[in-house]
């Protein structure tokens, strides 16, 4: 961990409610993180139980089109339409994330924030039977183990909030852990301008 930020401290009640599952929510990296895999990172929480929690990192898009690994999904890529690291976990692994239609049913996929879920890779997609507004596929993934996410908000790792259905599948990642705290209220929001060289501060 580096050392405490110039920023002033973020009150309790300027921060999202972090007690129970954070399956749906945004963890986005505080400054003090001092893991270089997850720098400035915003990552959605796909699932969170007693066995540990697993998430996508939202705003790591790589140099490799979507075209080449999964070519049947392309035409459905949302922009830009490469394959993200989702995190250290199983790079070879590939997850989906999908945004479907409004009240959307079916086996294909997973809800996770609101019209967006997770997606079954396995199926064709013209047997998916879904009303597919957009994909973006991420090789790995983001996995904490029992109690171990929840040890990390509390020291101060992570900045647990809301997410919006539209940060899962940004075109601008580059820009997403700014704009996700901009959003934010109180002094939460003041991070958004602290520098990537804290020695610029």
């Amino acid at each position: 961990m580096h050392g405490p930020s110039r920023l002033p401290p973020v009150a309790r009640d300027d921060l999202a409610v972090t007690e129970g599952s954070l399956k749906g929510r945004l963890l986005v990296a505080t400054p003090s993180l001092g893991d270089p895999n997850f720098d400035r990172t915003v990552v959605l929480v796909l699932e969170h139980n007693e066995e540990g929690a697993l998430g996508v990192v939202l705003n790591r898009p790589s140099d490799i089109e979507l075209a080449g690994p999964l070519p049947e999904w392309r035409a459905l890529a949302a922009d830009p339409p490469v394959v993200f690291v989702g995190g250290p976990v199983a790079q070879g692994a590939a997850i989906g994330l999908v945004q479907v239609g409004a009240d959307t049913e079916g086996d294909a996929w997973t809800p996770v924030l609101g019209p967006v879920g997770i997606l079954d890779l396995s199926r064709d997609p013209d047997d998916v039977g879904l009303p597919v507004a957009a994909v973006r596929i991420f090789s790995g993934y983001a996995g904490w183990g029992p109690d171990q996410l929840q040890g990390e908000v509390d020291v101060g790792a992570w900045f647990v909030v809301d997410g919006l259905p539209e940060d899962a599948l940004s075109p601008e990642p580059g820009s997403l852990w700014r704009s996700v705290l901009k959003r934010q209220r109180g002094q939460l929001a003041l991070f958004a301008n602290f520098p990537a060289d804290p020695a610029m501060n």
